[in-house]
């Protein structure tokens, strides 16, 4: 255990520092020997709970640092490195002020005898429930250094393939978000001074002129109502989605989006199939793997399946069976589940599943980025011609009649 001292030395200076000691008493013995009189020990813990909920508020725990945090965790362990000492030491190095906290408080849980995954389980919102089961099972098979490395190697998966959909949406989600505002200000502010020299001349313009001239001036006057409007609108979006039934919702209209649709199957497909393969290998049965993989899997529609199969396997049937009735399920992954099951080799079936997938993931991003790209230069340039030929255009006639 780790001490956090006050003493004072020969001179009645007051020293301060951490010491490892089996308990309170023989660390007040250790610091007598060395000339030291305690003033105060005490046990070193996690930060208060408010600190903790402050830090967990003000810099939640990302994919990354679990991502850092398993690989460090395997490598200590497998230098046999004691599970004490390795939390510990990755505790003291982190800058992620919440996930140290919450690192030292494992520390002292398992030190104080409870089981590693039982005192992870106590913090849902750092460490995924499949982290959580692995090692549980890990612990019980005395294979925690197997375990922890499935995790770890999960971990980074579910991280890099997130990572990928993430990047291949920032460029277009950024130009089109800039764009929008950019064309806010220009029909608020720009196209209304433009329009007042053809109001000036009194000069007749075509209809799609008149129309733009009309629309800049409502937006001049009223462009903080439109600006209101659109932050409720988003604001009740947001809030129905977050709703149990706004999100079964969006998870359904998710996978019915022209492009993304098809990518989002791709990845949940890649997401049951890997997170399946780490729980299995990792020695937790059937049932509890497929009622973990539901928890992870991030939607409810792929959620209701993969419950739909725990139910099958647990009353004796087989998990290729709920598959092939699925309209989300492609047959050709329901046919290597089942010829998994018949051959006793589900896990090699479900990793051929999740390379395949993460393949064609893969493809479609490379496709998604290089035809995004044009996509949205043609609509900027729409977005110019439209405001060329209706405003500068009949500027430029008016102004060359006179």
């Amino acid at each position: 255990m780790r001490f956090i001292f006050e003493a004072k030395d020969l001179r009645g200076k007051v020293k301060k520092g951490i010491i490892t000691a089996v308990s309170e008493e023989l660390a007040a013995e250790i610091l007598q020997e060395n000339k030291l009189n305690p003033i105060k020990i005490e046990r070193e813990k996690g930060d208060s709970s408010l600190n903790q909920y402050l830090s967990k508020t003000w810099e939640s725990v990302g994919k990354k640092d679990l991502v850092v945090f398993f690989r460090q965790f395997h490598a200590l362990i497998g230098s046999r490195v004691p599970v004490v000492y390795s939390i510990r030491a990755i505790a003291d190095q982190t800058e992620h002020k919440y996930l140290s906290s919450v690192l030292k408080d494992i520390a002292n849980d398992v030190e104080d005898g409870i089981s590693l995954s039982e005192s992870m389980s106590k913090y849902p919102d750092v460490f995924p429930r499949i982290a959580t089961s692995v090692i549980e099972a890990g612990e019980i098979s005395g294979n925690l250094d197997k375990a922890i490395d499935y995790v770890a190697k999960s971990t980074e998966n579910n991280y890099r393939t997130t990572a990928k959909i993430k990047g291949a949406l920032i460029y277009p989600a950024f130009v089109s978000a800039t764009a929008l505002v950019v064309g806010f200000f220009s029909v608020t502010f720009i196209v209304p001074r433009l329009t007042q020299v053809i109001e000036d001349l009194d000069a007749e313009v075509p209809w799609h002129t008149q129309f733009v001239m009309k629309f800049g001036h409502f937006m001049e006057n009223y462009w903080w109502a439109i600006l209101v409007v659109i932050a409720g609108a988003v604001a009740g979006v947001l809030y129905y989605i977050k709703s149990e039934s706004g999100k079964k919702e969006w998870d359904r209209i998710q996978l019915s989006l022209p492009i993304a649709g098809k990518l989002l199957k791709y990845l949940y497909l890649t997401r049951f199939a890997n997170n399946l393969v780490v729980l299995l290998e990792g020695g937790v049965p059937v049932v509890q793997s497929l009622d973990t993989v539901s928890k992870v899997v991030n939607n409810s529609v792929y959620q209701g399946i993969i419950l739909r199969c725990s139910d099958e396997v647990r009353t004796g049937g087989s998990i290729s069976s709920v598959l092939s009735q699925s309209e989300h399920i492609p047959g050709i992954v329901a046919k290597m589940v089942k010829v998994g099951e018949e051959t006793g080799k589900l896990t090699e079936s479900l990793g051929s599943v999740s390379s395949f997938y993460e393949q064609e993931m893969d493809e479609m991003i490379k496709n998604l980025s290089s035809l995004i790209e044009p996509i949205l230069i043609v609509a900027l340039g729409a977005a110019v011609a439209v405001m060329a030929f209706s405003i500068i255009l009949p500027i430029y006639t008016v102004v060359q009649k006179f």
